[in-house]
């Protein structure tokens, strides 16, 4: 009976140990990641159905620059755009529809508070209020490639929730969409969103049409810091403009990219994101490995003194 009771409260101190060394191995991993890079990189189609006309009969423009790169920086996407997008043979149509090949972003600013914000963004298409039909007759559609920075990303999931209630019609994100992952070992993510020309979509002001697009995005765990605040800046999306050529097949479009200006730079495109300070990192890395040693030797020593667990169990 007693080598019974020996071995039951052995058998409990063992698995009790086994289970602080699993939380202290957890600890060092955590340490250890947070000082690391990684790459990892997948890409979440949102919408699968075709849709004619884009060039190369992709669906999203993005997506083959994510078929030849593993991340997303500026300049290999700027050289993309350049190089590998169909862009132009909008010429005659520029010219039937009296349209101005500027887009300016009239305002982009950040709504909500906290870790989970909606970037919003109000867009001005310069056109006369006659060619608004023939716009809705050639099919044109607004695509908006907005590149997350780094430490920001989008859900995939909400993005197909918006589609699904009507808030969007068409988006997709490439990249790195793992959303558990921290910033340092995370890539940026694109998202990309489709916006039919119609009635139903623009508004006319001034001789020109409005879009407004709201976009939500979400702060991931930045690295440490000076001052407790990362600061997150968000760059100019890129614009295009999508339209089906008439008498042409709808596998040959015309794509025209649009240029323009971001008003209220200062405020609107920056984001100051919490951080942990980098001066206290020694004393927080101390103070969690103390604990755990003390955590550790109070549940050893409550099981060898515990007088439930010494008093034998009668059978």
């Amino acid at each position: 009976m007693l080598s019974k009771t020996v071995g039951i409260k052995m058998a409990s101190i063992g698995v009790q140990i086994f289970v602080v060394i699993g939380i202290l191995l957890t600890l060092m991993h955590t340490i250890l990641v947070s000082n690391e890079g990684g790459k990892y990189s997948t890409n979440s189609d949102i919408k699968t159905q075709t849709i004619s006309g884009l060039p190369c009969s992709e669906k999203y423009i993005t997506k083959p620059y994510f078929e030849k790169h593993d991340r997303l920086t500026d300049s290999n996407f700027q050289n993309f755009i350049a190089n590998e997008l169909p862009l132009g043979f909008c010429g005659v149509l520029q010219e039937k529809l009296n349209l101005v090949p500027s887009l300016p972003v009239l305002q982009r600013y950040l709504i909500g508070e906290g870790s989970h914000r909606r970037l919003s963004s109000s867009i001005r298409l310069s056109v006369q209020p006659e060619s608004i039909a023939e716009l809705h007759r050639h099919f044109c559609k607004i695509i908006i490639v907005e590149k997350l920075p780094s430490g920001v990303f989008a859900d995939p999931f909400e993005i197909q929730h918006l589609i699904q209630c009507g808030v969007l019609t068409e988006a997709a994100v490439f990249g790195d969409t793992n959303l558990e992952l921290p910033s340092v070992v995370s890539n940026r993510s694109v998202v990309e969103v489709h916006m039919d020309v119609g009635y139903n979509t623009l508004s006319g002001k001034n001789n020109g049409l409005e879009i407004n697009i709201e976009i939500p995005v979400h702060a991931r765990y930045l690295p440490l810091g000076e001052r407790g605040f990362s600061r997150v800046e968000f760059g100019s999306p890129d614009i295009f403009m999508h339209c089906n050529m008439e008498g042409k097949s709808h596998d040959h479009g015309c794509l025209l990219m649009l240029t323009g200006s971001v008003t209220d730079t200062e405020t609107a495109d920056v984001w100051e994101i919490p951080c942990g300070i980098e001066e206290h990192s020694g004393v927080v890395y101390a103070v969690t490995f103390i604990s755990a040693v003390l955590s550790a030797f109070l549940i050893v020593l409550t099981s060898i003194y515990d007088p439930d667990i010494r008093k034998p169990t009668l059978i």
